[in-house]
């Protein structure tokens, strides 16, 4: 099982595979995961998780517990059957204890409510250790390739996720402010951009509060046009 780390010195990347029927909870996920250092697989269902697992080997498996093919919890049974040592992390749009206590039963060491707060999936990524292993697995030590694939992700992203954080504030949807807010600040704190992640986290929070301040909206586009060495007047709140 060649995708696991072994203790050869030079840091392996590590391999993630992203289970579930939503395309943008998928994208949620992987992006956090991307941005972290790993290289990341998707799939839409159970059997296609199946295939990609048997391919790839993956070191974790991030998986919906309901999904239409089949519950996350039976899918972990299957890749356990089938002699894998992923960890796995489950989501779940109804975190109930009775959630909680299946997964576990399968083999999960975390569940995350639905939709997956990025700061808090951040922090399991940071907490969890492949079997084996007494490294933490988030952030290998980024070659420059990877630092550079993660910046062009990032700048690629950022306009879109300034316009979405302005739409949501223009239609009065703080939590769709905050949702996409939180999400900045975490992936910008893992590519260096700390100023962004600092705006975006206060704002994260005034939206969560039920409040999203014009002034805290214009020093975001501030910071954001700083960080990218470029203006981003088409998406800033009127």
């Amino acid at each position: 099982m060649s995708h696991h780390p072994q203790h050869t010195g030079a840091p392996a990347v590590l391999t993630a595979l992203v289970v579930d029927d939503s395309a943008a909870a998928r994208h949620r996920i992987s992006t956090l995961l991307i941005l972290g250092g790993w290289r990341v697989h998707e799939a839409a269902g159970m059997d296609a998780a199946l295939r990609l697992a048997a391919a790839v080997d993956p070191d974790l498996v991030v998986t919906d517990m309901v999904m239409r093919s089949g519950r996350g919890t039976s899918l972990m049974r299957r890749l356990r059957e089938n002699g894998s040592r992923a960890r796995f992390v489950v989501t779940a749009a109804a975190r109930t204890q009775q959630v909680r206590a299946l997964a576990a039963s399968a083999g999960a060491v975390a569940c995350l409510a639905k939709p997956v707060d990025p700061r808090l999936f951040v922090d399991v990524m940071k907490g969890l250790t492949p079997a084996g292993t007494t490294e933490v697995p988030t952030a290998p030590a980024a070659e420059p390739e990877t630092s550079q694939r993660a910046e062009e992700m990032y700048a690629s992203a950022l306009p879109h996720r300034l316009a979405a954080i302005v739409a949501a504030a223009r239609a009065g949807d703080a939590a769709g402010v905050a949702g996409t807010a939180e999400l900045l600040a975490a992936v910008s704190a893992q590519v260096g951009h700390a100023d962004v992640a600092a705006v975006s986290t206060a704002l994260g929070r005034d939206a969560r509060r039920g409040v999203v301040p014009q002034g805290r909206l214009m020093e975001l586009v501030r910071v954001c046009s700083r960080a990218e060495g470029r203006r981003f007047a088409d998406v800033a709140p009127a």
